[in-house]
């Protein structure tokens, strides 16, 4: 009953920090990067956790009790990918004012490819939100002895009662108490007390083969098939460039950045070894992805139960509101206002696009028992078709509106070939992918001529050029004001 009630606490908060948040959502920019205005505590907070999902928390758990040390791979790549976002991409991001993936190659590239590039992006994280809720239904099924279906929808309807009110604001707020949970429940409870159980590291490698001690374990293959796949992907997931421009200053967004990385480094690294403790202590379980759960009934007492497994929802959680509000702000920031929606409609029409991707995520989650080959197949097409084009679009200024389309053609169709000859779970098919876009993309902007009103996007001139081709599309100022260490503005007019 205890373990109940610290799981009913935790939801209530999550509604109540989405109300606070809600007060302060009062203009598009608000709701979509919480007006510039993240101190560095509330943002390094923030960016952690829309990094450590299900997929970090209980899947790190599950790759260390099948492989040791070395199933923190997985969570490292995507370390790395967020500290590499900080150091190449937040100086551009702040200049340019660009706040989404389609709206960067739209206004380097023209109309076709934010469109493109939209399409990619809202069915990457989708399917990945999807994926989130699962989890968080699973999860729920456990703990409330109720079905699947209710579980998904009371986890819904809680990330969508926070995420529809105050947007990024209470996404925000409920990312710094879900990082708090995860950081006391993983590092504080879980990985010492599943260490005890298994006697110590000493009696662990007295016990399992040395394999799961090394750092290549998984396979050298495995390795750089993630590091491909999650470091790659993460620089141009829609979520973590929305959290970027969260932060009240480029300072921040790229030193908080580097801080996230190293953060979900170690919280990879944990997750690894109470896998692998795990393994001595529970060496039968038929399936490891029960090795989190098990583990955690195995070594806690109730009410501290209850608080790992508030960890494994506030994983799933904060991924599933980071990525659907991204959905989202494409939906509204490249898609609708271009083509003269939501024009007027501020916050209303940002909210109704969340609940509207929010209802789609639902349906898809009670439709599908598990979503890994969609999530894979969308992760692979982001990676392979638009990575190349965005490090162009920021970065060389001989590249062309028909090579950045070329090479996203290239790369989708050589990815998905792959998929279909090599396999869903192939590594192939993404390496192949961004080799073709690389090269179609170079070799088609040598051959043909840039715009030229258009440059790399720290230039002054590009929010004046996107401006003018659409002046209802919403602007990020160039610097938001300054505040305390909490996001707070030290003054504000939207606060009188």
């Amino acid at each position: 009953m205890a373990d109940k009630l610290v799981i009913l606490l935790y939801l209530l908060v999550m509604v109540v920090a989405g109300y606070v948040g809600m007060r302060r959502s009062r203009t598009s920019e608000d709701f979509a990067i919480a007006g510039r205005r993240l101190g560095p505590f509330m943002y390094t907070s923030a960016m952690s956790t829309v990094v450590l999902g299900a997929a970090s928390t209980v899947g790190g758990v599950s790759l260390g009790y099948q492989y040791g040390v070395s199933g923190m791979v997985l969570v490292l790549a995507l370390a790395l990918g967020i500290a590499a976002i900080g150091v190449c991409f937040a100086g551009k991001l702040f200049r340019s004012g660009v706040f989404t993936v389609p709206d960067a190659l739209g206004r380097r590239f023209g109309a076709r490819s934010r469109v493109l590039s939209s399409a990619v992006v809202v069915f990457y994280t989708l399917m990945v939100g999807v994926g989130q809720i699962i989890a968080i239904g699973t999860v729920l099924t456990v703990v409330f002895d109720v079905s699947a279906t209710t579980a998904a929808f009371i986890g819904w309807a809680t990330i969508m009662l926070y995420s529809v009110a105050g947007g990024m604001w209470s996404i925000t707020l409920t990312d710094v108490v879900q990082f708090l949970v995860k950081t006391v429940g993983i590092l504080c409870l879980m990985l010492p007390l599943a260490l005890r159980e298994a006697g110590g590291l000493g009696r662990m490698r007295e016990a399992l083969p040395d394999g799961f001690f090394s750092p290549t374990g998984i396979g050298v293959g495995t390795i750089w098939a993630y590091f491909l796949l999650f470091f790659f992907g993460f620089m141009i997931d829609q979520g973590n460039w929305q959290r970027l421009l969260t932060a009240r200053s480029e300072r921040v967004a790229r030193w908080g950045a580097v801080a996230s990385g190293a953060y979900c480094a170690l919280y990879g690294l944990a997750g690894a070894l109470i896998g692998t403790a795990a393994r001595v202590s529970l060496p039968e379980l038929a399936n490891p992805d029960d090795a989190y759960a098990r583990v955690a009934a195995l070594v806690l007492p109730v009410g501290l139960f209850g608080v790992v497994i508030a960890a494994a929802l506030a994983a799933s959680m904060s991924t599933a509101s980071g990525l659907l509000i991204g959905a989202s702000t494409v939906l509204t920031n490249d898609v609708l206002r271009p083509l003269g929606g939501a024009r007027r409609g501020g916050v209303r029409a940002d909210r109704v696009a969340l609940f509207a991707v929010g209802l789609v995520a639902l349906g898809l989650s009670f439709a599908l028992d598990s979503v890994v080959g969609a999530v894979t197949v969308a992760a692979d097409v982001l990676a392979a078709a638009l990575l190349i084009p965005v490090v162009g679009a920021m970065f060389w200024k001989r590249s062309t509106t028909a090579g950045a389309l070329a090479g996203m053609l290239a790369g989708t169709v050589v990815c998905v070939v792959m998929m279909v000859r090599a396999g869903l779970y192939a590594n192939e098919p993404v390496s192949w992918g961004m080799v073709a876009c690389l090269v179609v993309f170079v070799a088609v902007s040598l051959v043909t001529r840039p715009d030229p009103r258009t440059g790399p996007l720290d230039f002054e001139e590009l929010p004046a050029l996107a401006e003018a081709a659409d002046p209802a599309a919403p602007r990020v100022p160039a610097q938001a004001p300054a505040g305390d260490d909490d996001g707070a503005p030290v003054s504000s007019p939207r606060r009188a």
